[in-house]
């Protein structure tokens, strides 16, 4: 049991790092080759990240009653064959309501196959036990951007970006696709029939009408606005800062890495530290964080700690939201639960990039940056609250 089960762990984390690198991160990894061969702005361009990540909240709670229904290899099969069929589909675009219905496409693609239906098929598989699995996979896919951006440039460089689209098209289908399959397949094996049934008899929406699942998505959901508009700023910020472009690049080169270090200690430090203990520390740090850019973002001994802080915190986040919700909210129904949850995380990822501009807009990244440490007050006051309602029952 424990070695299919370790299989089944082991080969999700492969599935997941080739998903997000062929899926996710192939765009902004071939961003500028699309702006500079279709003559599209960026903001025409990244519009289209917004839409699909929009779509894949929208179609979340659906990829979570799959899931509480038992078919979560043909989700995750099926979905990471549309992420293919559309990297296909985009090499051949040439009008923009054609990237746009790509990237549409390719939001389905994400509801399905990366990681919030894995995580909730793991954590409705091994319960209490989720937590090494889950940690074990993030570290794998953590390095996911370490191959999608150098293999897009070369693949860029040799094949043109629309022979890259295909390459990574061939990973999905070739790779992915079958990997994330037989993954799911092993790991539901355990699976009894009478708890599928169970939790399908169960009222799949029940749980929307307790509060601690309202305050504990809100709370996730002002967490991925600080965390969207802080990443996809960082780059104005510092330069706002007047620090140099290499040294921008440097530091938003290491987020990735301290988000694996930060799993790293997340693992080393779990005999020590609850859940909700470590919950607690990610918002802290990431306010800590922000703080630390808001007012000495000129030092470069600062900057070093904003990174550390910032990308270990939020290295955390992907572990702990699967499993907070099932000590919150319960494991029956796991699935539909993850989806819900994931509609306002999503949406908060996908609109804040737009609304760090509007605050920007406003009164410049110190009111943004300022916006956002608010936004974490009370993402962290509203998951305080929801543990203590879970807890009083």
């Amino acid at each position: 049991m424990k070695t299919r089960h370790d299989l089944a762990i082991y080969l999700l984390a492969i599935g997941q790092t080739f998903a997000w690198a062929s899926i996710y991160y192939v765009f902004p990894a071939l961003l500028l080759r699309w702006e500079q061969d279709l003559g599209w702005s960026k903001a025409d361009l990244t519009a289209a990240i917004t839409m699909a990540i929009l779509v894949s909240a929208l179609v979340s709670p659906v990829a979570g009653r799959i899931i509480d229904r038992g078919h979560g290899p043909i989700l995750v099969g099926v979905a990471a064959l549309i992420g293919g069929l559309g990297l296909v589909l985009l090499s051949f675009v040439n009008q923009q309501w054609q990237f746009y219905a790509v990237w549409v496409l390719m939001g389905i693609s994400i509801a399905g196959c990366l990681y919030e239906p894995c995580f909730a098929l793991v954590t409705r598989s091994r319960g209490v036990d989720a937590k090494q699995a889950i940690i074990l996979i993030t570290l794998a896919a953590g390095f996911a951007s370490t191959i999608s951006y150098p293999l897009a440039h070369i693949l860029a460089e040799e094949l043109g970006w629309r022979g890259a689209t295909r390459v990574f098209a061939a990973i999905i289908i070739l790779v992915v696709a079958p990997t994330l399959w037989l993954g799911v397949r092993k790991l539901e094996e355990g699976q009894s029939t009478r708890q599928n049934k169970a939790y399908e008899n169960k009222s799949t929406k029940a749980f929307m009408h307790k509060p601690e699942f309202w305050f504990l998505a809100i709370g996730f959901a002002c967490l991925a606005i600080a965390h969207s508009a802080t990443l996809h700023h960082l780059l104005l910020i510092l330069d706002e800062r007047r620090l140099s472009a290499e040294m921008a690049i440097l530091v938003a080169s290491f987020l990735g890495p301290m988000q694996v270090l930060g799993r790293l200690a997340m693992m080393a430090s779990e005999r020590y530290f609850s859940n909700f203990t470590v919950a607690v520390a990610a918002f802290g740090l990431m306010g800590l964080s922000i703080a630390m850019l808001l007012f000495s973002a000129s030092s470069s001994t600062i900057i070093s700690g904003f990174v550390i802080l910032f990308g270990g915190a939020f290295g955390t986040v992907s572990i702990l939201r699967p499993l907070l919700a099932r000590e919150i909210l319960g494991e029956g129904n796991f699935g539909a639960k993850s989806g819900a949850l994931a509609v306002l995380y999503l949406t908060g990822l996908a609109l804040a990039p737009f609304l760090g501009s509007l605050l920007w807009n406003l009164g410049g990244y110190d009111l943004m940056l300022l916006a956002l440490m608010c936004f974490l007050l009370l993402g962290f006051i509203l998951f305080w609250q929801a543990n203590r309602l879970a807890i009083a029952k």
